[in-house]
């Protein structure tokens, strides 16, 4: 019988801080380069530019407008959020989870995606992570393209069609303010994993409603082998 695995992307299977971080490295380059007439090389300009931002994002500032203030230029935010928003991410899979997909494929697993967010953000994440080794395009859900986001039914409904004989349906996400209340509705198993401390949003278990909650937890994906 097909048991099929949904992931969601974000501090899930890869962490956003790691993404993030890549996108202030693209555009602390792109703004270095704007400093004309600058005796620091660009190189080492970025750098510390990398820096402030980073700082500024770990004090809750807008890591843009320090970004302009620090070089003293008037670069438009917006250029700085399609860098974000679209530049090909320098990220890579932990080999704890490189492990557990190989581990599941190997054991006929149909492994899936479930993320929200934008199409060419999240397809490009997709590709620099080399998720296609586990996972088929078909397999692969994002808001942006089904045209609903989670917690909507239809996201997860996709695959219980896609796989009508499937009496096994699993999501393991990071959440819990919108990852599990569809798949608890349909009558999946619900997995959470855990902050590492890296996870861009907080876990609040205290204050989610009982049908929000994940029926498990776990530490490390590794859990599911």
């Amino acid at each position: 019988m097909t048991r099929v695995i949904c992931f969601d992307l974000d501090d899930t299977l890869c962490k956003e801080i790691d993404y993030l971080k890549s996108a202030y490295r693209e555009i602390a380059e792109y703004s270095a380069e704007h400093c004309h007439g600058c005796s620091v090389p660009v190189a080492v300009l970025a750098h510390k530019a990398y820096d402030v931002m980073i700082a500024a994002y770990q004090e809750g500032q807008n890591a843009f407008d320090v970004l302009n203030s620090f070089l003293g230029l008037d670069l438009p935010i917006a250029d700085y959020l399609y860098i974000y928003r679209n530049h090909m991410p320098k990220i890579a899979l932990c080999e704890d989870v490189v492990r557990t997909l190989d581990a599941l494929k190997a054991e006929g697993v149909r492994i899936g995606l479930i993320t929200d967010g934008r199409s060419v953000q999240q397809r490009n994440k997709i590709e620099a992570l080399g998720l296609g080794r586990w996972i088929e395009n078909a397999d692969i859900v994002i808001s942006e393209e089904i045209g609903s986001e989670k917690p909507a039914l239809a996201n997860y409904e996709y695959f219980m069609k896609r796989y009508p004989e499937c009496q096994d349906f699993t999501y393991v996400g990071d959440n819990p303010r919108k990852d599990f209340i569809a798949p608890n509705a349909l009558g999946w198993q619900t997995i959470c994993l855990m902050d590492d401390g890296r996870n861009i949003h907080r876990q609040d278990f205290a204050s989610t409603p009982a049908l929000a909650l994940p029926e498990k937890t776990i530490k490390s994906l590794k859990e599911l082998i």
